[in-house]
């Protein structure tokens, strides 16, 4: 086949048009919630929450790929996303934007799973990480259009919040409809198991993805409802800061990926752990000593710079996964990385109210747990071989 309809090829189409609907989203939803539907720290806790609970369930994917190829469901839920996501600006109501947040997370969540595990069995080996690397680098790039686009056109052609969520998931749902039409089924080298699976010498694994789910959800709600609620920024403000984090990890994620194949995964996971402990700190300096926008700006970066080395973890499992596993686990993984976030949210929503450097404190310990569990990871994994403890207690073959 021609290049461009190769299997790597749709996985890089793939990850140009999700970000395109999803960090728009992201990228307008402070500042919509607040302006058009009067939300408070209360509220966004709760709306995220709710957008957590089909990363919750993403264990469901293991159904549905009993009659449906992974590939398929990839795309209609990456449709579903889109469309949900066009219609964003019509529901400027508590009930209403937590009803079609749940359905665009459905999308998003259920898209994520099947990519995952599609990327872990449509790659070799031992080109997995700088593939990623350049997966990450494409996702960054499509969101970096996207920002640059919000950043110029914004101010300048005062546009409302509806057109743009109706131009950016309508082309997320013409991409989908576009690699439904024009590419053939992938078969997996190997077939995968529709049965749950839930092994023992994936412990580590799993445990790496509960506490990363856990420490990343504090990021993702409240670093930059911050921005917004403590110091002000508006759209494009909070948009331009967005595009200097895309153009920071669309030059560095490949690097990064070539570095995670050079050192390995632990030196990679010690590396970004350590960061997010230092950076989580330094945001709760922010609120305990009245550090500025500046410094706030900055950290933003990093820490979205650290969460960039976290496709890590999939290589991890990729080197000591049974392939058949693949598929599978990524659902049981998913479904383990969002059983904090259902209700962390929620109630960090509330301690937001009275003490917001708390919660980037309690971020900062989360990191440190992780920091302790990735040096349990060998330095070349395998299977029989998951954690450093395996040569002295051989892990279960389950």
């Amino acid at each position: 086949m021609p290049a461009w309809r190769r299997p790597v090829a749709l996985l890089f189409l793939f990850a140009f048009a999700m970000p395109v609907a999803f960090n728009t989203w992201s990228a307008l939803l402070n500042n919509f919630v607040i302006e058009e539907a009067g939300f408070t720290g209360v509220e966004i806790g709760w709306l995220h929450s709710v957008r957590e609970i089909p990363g919750f369930l993403a264990v469901g994917v293991i159904a549905l790929i009993i009659f449906f190829r992974e590939q398929v469901i990839g795309i209609v839920a990456l449709l579903m996303l889109g469309l949900a996501t066009a219609v964003t600006a019509w529901f400027p109501s508590f009930a209403g934007l937590l009803t079609v947040t749940m359905l665009s997370s459905i999308g998003f969540h259920y898209f994520e799973t099947v990519n995952q595990s599609l990327q872990l069995q449509w790659l070799d080996k031992s080109r997995a990480p700088q593939v990623l690397g350049w997966i990450v680098g494409i996702g960054s790039a499509a969101s970096l259009l996207s920002y640059g686009l919000l950043v110029v056109t914004w101010k300048a052609f005062d546009l409302s919040y509806n057109f743009v969520y109706l131009v950016s998931g309508g082309f997320t749902a013409a991409v989908a409809i576009f690699c439904f039409l024009a590419y053939p089924q992938f078969e997996a080298p190997t077939p995968q198991l529709k049965t749950f699976v839930l092994r023992r010498r994936y412990w580590l694994y799993y445990a790496l993805q509960f506490m990363s789910g856990a420490r990343r959800q504090i990021f993702v709600v409240f670093a930059a409802f911050m921005m917004v609620e403590r110091f002000g920024f508006e759209v494009h403000q909070l948009t331009a800061l967005f595009l200097v984090n895309f153009v920071a990890n669309m030059v560095l994620a490949p690097v990064m990926g070539h570095a995670v194949g050079r050192w390995g995964e632990r030196r990679a996971l010690n590396f970004e752990y350590v960061g997010l402990i230092a950076v989580f700190l330094a945001y709760g300096g922010i609120f305990y000593f009245g550090w500025g926008v500046i410094l706030a700006a900055i950290l933003y970066v990093i820490d979205h710079l650290f969460f960039a080395l976290a496709f890590a973890l999939k290589t991890y499992f990729q080197k000591i996964a049974d392939p058949q596993d693949i598929a599978p686990t990524a659902a049981v993984a998913f479904t383990i990385n969002h059983i904090a976030a259902v209700f962390l949210p929620a109630l960090l929503g509330y301690l937001w109210v009275t003490s917001p450097g708390s919660v980037f404190t309690l971020a900062a310990g989360m990191a440190a747990v992780s920091l302790a569990l990735s040096l349990m990871i060998p330095r070349h994994p395998e299977p029989g071989n998951e954690t450093v403890f395996s040569k002295f207690l051989p892990a279960p073959a389950e």
